[in-house]
């Protein structure tokens, strides 16, 4: 029941993905089915397909996430992770309040001992063809260097399991490539990277190395991270009001994507963007197959052991 355009695109979503999915695969929607069923019979869709939990609680996208989740313990949120802490979902998704479904996240599988603080991810589109991510972007505004270092192994980890990148490339965000440029946080993170067997540390990068192949991923502190995510994504709107077509910058269109996963919780959750579409709930979706058929959380839980 999250997103904008809920129940609609979710269950269109639902129906993309589902024939894209192996006959061992299910999908469960947490909803009012009174508005999902008659969605499914409209597309020609077998209700049978889908496993239901049936709720009409709904967090709206404006609420207090911490208060919401407390007092709106039938929402389709809190019942997802209720379930997922109970092992009856191997992953949950949702485009519904970002707050809630980190707070969700961290309250009910909680964060994998050993990890400061779990950590959103977003993809960045390559000039060679290529996708590489970044984190944090927006779980954490304020970060410590050791938390940063951890950002580094959670998304060499996600790299190389999900995205079969192997031995990525992990840099950090900064304002200079030179090893001793940078703020107090960049400057003492620094060091930490660079004497790291844990990943494979490039050095520094800069705004510009975003979309080319000089990291794989990129580690930066959430408020960084966000205002970058949010300028990258208005690249795709204004080549549409510009009226320019161009292969690259349609790659800046989030719905390939899917949406963002929260790393270093113990079970696959993943974020979707308030305007979710179908094709956006389908790749989010196929996300989370993703994250669990190559057990990503069993490895990272390995990794902070």
């Amino acid at each position: 029941m999250g997103g904008d355009y809920a129940p609609k695109a979710n269950v269109l979503g639902a129906i993309a993905a589902h024939q894209l999915l192996s006959p061992g695969e299910h999908i469960v929607l947490i909803g009012d089915t009174q508005q999902i069923k008659p969605l499914l019979t409209e597309n020609g869709f077998n209700p049978d397909h889908f496993e239901y939990v049936h709720t009409e609680e709904v967090i709206g996208m404006g609420e207090h996430p911490t208060k919401a989740i407390v007092q709106k313990p039938n929402s389709s949120i809190a019942i997802g992770f209720s379930l997922l802490k109970e092992g009856k979902l191997d992953s949950f998704a949702s485009a519904g309040n970002s707050g809630a479904m980190l707070v969700g996240a961290v309250f009910s599988v909680k964060t994998i001992p050993g990890i400061i603080r779990p950590c959103l991810t977003t993809f960045l589109p390559k000039l060679s063809g290529g996708v590489g991510l970044m984190l944090d972007v927006g779980a954490n505004a304020d970060c410590k260097p050791d938390t940063l270092l951890q950002f580094g192994i959670l998304g060499s980890l996600y790299a190389e399991y999900v995205m079969q990148i192997e031995n990525p490339k992990v840099a950090l965000m900064n304002i200079g490539e030179e090893d001793e440029k940078g703020d107090m946080l960049s400057l003492a993170t620094f060091p930490l990277m660079k004497d790291t067997h844990l990943f494979n540390f490039v050095g520094n990068v800069e705004g510009r190395d975003l979309f080319n192949d000089k990291a794989d991923v990129i580690v930066c502190d959430g408020f960084t991270g966000n205002v970058m995510l949010k300028l990258a994504e208005s690249f795709y709107v204004l080549t549409l009001k510009r009226g320019l077509k161009d292969e690259f910058f349609d790659r800046f269109n989030y719905e390939n994507y899917g949406g963002s996963p929260v790393l270093g919780v113990n079970a696959p959750v993943i974020i979707g963007h308030g305007i979710s579409s179908p094709t956006a709930v389908k790749n989010m979706i196929l996300q989370s197959r993703d994250m669990i058929t190559t057990g990503l959380v069993g490895k990272i839980q390995a990794a902070f052991k």
